[in-house]
């Protein structure tokens, strides 16, 4: 999230701000506490469990900076992936429309229909920059009573809106920029004592747990973020209080299963599909022939990078292309399949990184429909990245494997009329 760049003072001022005991109800019982991040762009396309024990996050869809709308490209890929790894997804925008509601209604108006979290699930209004302040105290700005109220009265209309949809409305923000520039009692009132999402960190130690002395006293907080180093590199660590996270989902965790097979197809091909690696700064490696050896068979090898891609099928046609690390973009399309044919029968650039790949099967007319199936892995993360689909036009696929700016390394495809991944 943006506040990673912005919540330095969160813990200069801990002492003063978040120093108390945690007390525990009816709705903060240890029993009812788990735990989990929250994503944005800086996690990817593809973000992993931070540990196996945690059991939500929450993307960012987008949001509005000062009016400006911004999406994140990331939180179809994250919400599909975090569900596939059994996570509760949730989601979050960025609020910052300072007290203007004209804004406001601009923004909820474009997100609010791209939400991809379930019915019930939180949607939070991240607002942590932007508040309508005009006091200077000596050394910030700070709300006024009346610009206090004018920044409440946006975010609970913001709140409303997000609540008719459907969605549980939650605001987030931290201790000090609410008290601030925000009446939070007032939020409190109107949506319960489940309603805030706040920030506090002791430090800026690696912390996989809550130190609870920490805690940010405050009436109506449901979900703690307690850190921003929930593991080496950043990221940040969260702590459901009282089993919010668990609303849109019955209480479960989503268990998604692959596509059904179709029972009988009607006039459906065998299609077998064999492709290769040229390694960079080497030779090409053996052909693979769908998954080789099993599932574990694959292009590549590991945390080696490759520079040329070369993919056939037996039946129908397939066209293919890589993006390079080098040349930022993504190369013409290949409708051949010759290695000795470096300029037209294979995809990329000898010498040149290949970072993303994308493919699209077409299946000969009067047969069962199939497409390509493939996915990924880089060199700088360990384990599969999400299975994509011809060029994304399946629901919870994406449209091309890889992670911009790593070298990837191994590569997965299939010709079928479902996912074997």
């Amino acid at each position: 999230m943006k506040k990673l760049n912005r919540l330095k003072g969160v813990v200069a001022i801990a002492m003063a701000f978040f120093i108390g005991i945690v007390m525990v109800s009816s709705t903060t019982q240890a029993s009812t506490r788990s735990q989990g991040t929250d994503w944005s762009k800086f996690q990817g396309h593809y973000p992993a469990k931070a540990y196996k024990s945690d059991e939500f996050s929450i993307a960012q869809l987008g949001g509005s900076y000062g009016g400006t709308l911004i999406d994140q490209a990331t939180y179809n890929t994250q919400v599909s992936n975090g569900r596939a790894q059994g996570l509760r997804m949730h989601t979050y925008l960025w609020y910052g429309i300072g007290d203007n509601q004209y804004n406001a209604k601009n923004m909820l108006d474009y997100y609010l229909p791209k939400v991809k979290t379930p019915k019930g699930s939180i949607v939070a209004l991240d607002y942590e920059d932007g508040a309508k302040a005009t006091y200077w105290n000596g050394r910030e700005y700070v709300s006024t009573l009346a610009e206090k109220e004018s920044n409440t009265r946006a975010i609970i209309y913001g709140m409303r809106r997000i609540k008719a949809e459907g969605y549980t409305p939650m605001y987030y923000s931290y201790k000090p920029y609410t008290l601030a520039h925000v009446n939070y009692q007032e939020i409190v009132k109107e949506f319960g004592n489940k309603s805030l999402w706040i920030a506090g960190y002791p430090d800026y130690q690696v912390r996989s747990k809550p130190l609870y002395s920490y805690f940010p006293t405050m009436n109506g907080v449901a979900i703690w973020q307690f850190t921003s180093t929930y593991i080496n590199g950043g990221l940040d660590g969260n702590v459901d209080l009282t089993g919010i996270t668990k609303n849109g989902y019955n209480g479960n965790t989503p268990t998604p299963s692959k596509p059904d097979k179709p029972a009988k197809p009607t006039n459906k091909k065998s299609v077998d599909v064999t492709y290769a690696f040229h390694q960079k700064g080497g030779n090409w490696y053996s052909n693979v022939k769908n998954f080789g050896s099993g599932n574990n068979g694959y292009a590549g090898a590991p945390y080696q990078a490759n520079d040329l891609l070369y993919i056939k099928v037996n039946h129908g046609t397939i066209k293919y292309r890589v993006h390079t690390i080098e040349d930022g973009c993504w190369l013409p399309w290949v409708h051949k399949a010759n290695k000795n044919d470096t300029v037209n029968g294979v995809a990329g650039i000898k010498g040149h990184t290949i970072d993303g790949v994308q493919m699209y099967y077409t299946t000969p007319s009067g047969e069962t429909y199939q497409q390509a199936y493939y996915r990924s892995q880089s060199t700088q993360r360990s384990g599969y990245l999400g299975t994509c689909a011809d060029n994304g036009t399946v629901v919870g696929f994406d449209s091309w494997a890889g992670m911009i700016g790593e070298p990837l390394d191994r590569l997965q495809i299939s010709v079928n009329n479902y996912s074997d991944f």
